[in-house]
């Protein structure tokens, strides 16, 4: 069964979870280190490409990329759920938090950090 929504996602993962009887070992420090450990093989399949090459993954390269993308997912989503944190509202909260930081006269085409703005 596939998921299209993040809610659905979530409960995939935590029956997957549940039958495993993994629970005991998902505290969030544990999965704070194996999501790190999943964004560092994100980079490893970029690590040597130039710009240009990492806009431009061939299949192969695409589902290797994807795979670890989708590991580090799984753990964020667990770390979300162990903390009891709500991704979705998290997620609009930091982005108007963002819109703030940055906003569209200052930022628009720049990659100046917000605490560099005059």
């Amino acid at each position: 069964m596939k998921s299209d929504s993040i809610a659905q996602l979530k409960a995939r993962v935590n029956q997957f979870v549940a039958e495993r009887d993994w629970a005991q070992f998902h505290s969030p420090k544990n999965l704070a280190m194996a999501m790190i450990v999943e964004a560092g093989e994100v980079v490893e399949h970029f690590q040597w490409m130039s710009e240009e090459e990492s806009r431009h993954l061939d299949a192969e390269k695409k589902e290797q990329v994807g795979q670890e993308l989708s590991d580090t997912l799984i753990y964020l989503l667990r770390i979300a759920e162990v903390c009891g944190i709500d991704l979705i509202d998290a997620a609009h909260k930091k982005i108007d938090l963002n819109a703030k930081k940055y906003p569209v006269d200052k930022a628009k085409g720049s990659y100046a950090k917000y605490t560099q703005y005059e």
